[in-house]
């Protein structure tokens, strides 16, 4: 990745695991690039996600949202088709938005529909599903309360789906935010995971955190430091 990514890493000792204050601190010392860089975690589980009843899937509004504008667009008509022009969403419609994605349009962060639409939103799944994009009533984005999906989403709600690995990667803000709401973004993430545990998961669920921003170095987290007990 080049001579500075190269001296960031000499510089760190790769197998200390870092208090959540001190790997915070050293990805905001060690930052080399002018851009403001994404914070993310990834969270390794002990589960098996070939087995669906292993499977971690679930949502968390960070309290300080992720510093990103998300776009929403709301599949909906009538009256649910004001509320989402209300709430805030930036683009609100039924038919002529799956005409515009059929064609190529995807001018969007995220997708919400009332369940009556989905019958019509069902057309998108090849374009929207291998993108993250589909309403899903796991995540609250298929809903006839459309205010709250709406105002969650631009508040900071993030998705988040175990991989095939066994881990959960999300991002928790920025690396110009404030130390303190980096650490109140993370521990709410770890917290949502772990109420996510599956009753099936045996042994030690949370195996290890590892921080990164964009172009910075993986650093590894003390569980301790995030929560108050292992699981």
């Amino acid at each position: 990745m080049g001579k500075k990514y190269d001296n960031v890493i000499e510089s760190l000792d790769k197998l200390k695991e870092y208090s959540l204050d001190d790997a915070i601190r050293l990805l905001k010392e060690k930052k080399y690039v002018k851009f403001d860089e994404t914070v993310d975690i990834a969270v390794n589980l002990g589960v098996d996600p070939r087995k669906s009843d292993q499977m971690v899937r679930g949502f968390v509004v960070l309290p300080h949202g992720t510093g990103k504008v998300v776009r929403v667009l709301v599949f909906a008509k009538g009256e649910k088709e004001k509320e989402a022009q209300m709430a805030g969403a930036d683009y609100f419609g039924a038919d002529e938005y799956v005409e515009k994605i059929q064609k190529g349009w995807l001018d969007f962060d995220k997708a919400v529909a009332t369940p009556d639409m989905m019958g019509l939103v069902g057309k998108l799944g090849k374009i929207l599903g291998p993108r993250g994009l589909m309403p899903n009533p796991k995540t609250g984005t298929v809903t006839f309360d459309i205010t709250k999906a709406v105002k969650e989403i631009k508040a900071g709600k993030v998705d988040y789906k175990v991989e095939k690995a066994g881990i959960v990667h999300l991002p928790v803000g920025k690396l110009s935010f404030d130390e303190g709401k980096l650490i109140d973004n993370i521990k709410t993430a770890v917290d949502s995971i772990v109420r996510s545990k599956p009753v099936a998961s045996k042994g030690r669920y949370l195996r290890k955190i590892t921080i990164s921003s964009t172009m910075g170095p993986g650093l590894q987290i003390d569980l301790g430091s995030v929560i108050s007990t292992k699981i």
